[in-house]
């Protein structure tokens, strides 16, 4: 077990299959946003930063992960950015469950030096305030799916950068 993840680790079929994945998960968030008119709230704004974080360390490592000192950096970047995946899935969770209550307002949040909602409205700008997301299947809300999907990407990310120390 503990070789097979030190092999994958080190294979770019990782890093294509965690950008795939991050392009579903906003295609899917542009799909509710544009199609059925369901709009993101700031916490979603800052779910899909921490989505395009991890796509670009994805593309990044698609075409420098056969290096190891890259592959190890890029691997721990992930873990980085799959932490604030899960911390902002989790807030949704909460806030929907209603175990947090926090001023949730129509301001992205972001510094000028990384103003996204400026830059890119279509992708980042706040339209809705928190509380709400819509159920996806089988009475499964979007903050629950979100939370299971980035819980295991975390512990998948972390796995494998303990394992690309193990690699030679």
């Amino acid at each position: 077990m503990i070789k097979t993840a030190i092999r994958f680790s080190q294979y770019r079929i990782y890093w294509i299959l965690l950008l795939v994945l991050g392009v579903v998960l906003e295609s899917i968030a542009l799909y509710y946003q544009y199609v059925l008119d369901e709009w993101p709230c700031v916490l979603c704004i800052h779910i899909r930063i921490w989505v395009f974080g991890f796509i670009l360390i994805a593309i990044f490592g698609i075409f420098l992960g056969q290096y190891i000192a890259t592959n190890r950096t890029l691997h721990l970047f992930n873990s980085i950015v799959m932490i604030g995946f899960v911390e902002r899935s989790w807030q949704v969770l909460a806030v929907e469950r209603g175990w947090v209550f926090g001023d949730c307002n129509m301001d992205a949040g972001l510094p000028p030096w990384f103003a996204l909602d400026s830059w890119f409205p279509a992708l980042f700008e706040v339209q809705t305030s928190c509380g709400y997301t819509p159920l996806i299947i089988l009475n499964i809300s979007m903050a629950e799916i979100l939370m299971l999907m980035s819980a295991f990407l975390l512990i998948t990310s972390l796995a494998l950068s303990i394992a690309s120390y193990g690699s030679e």
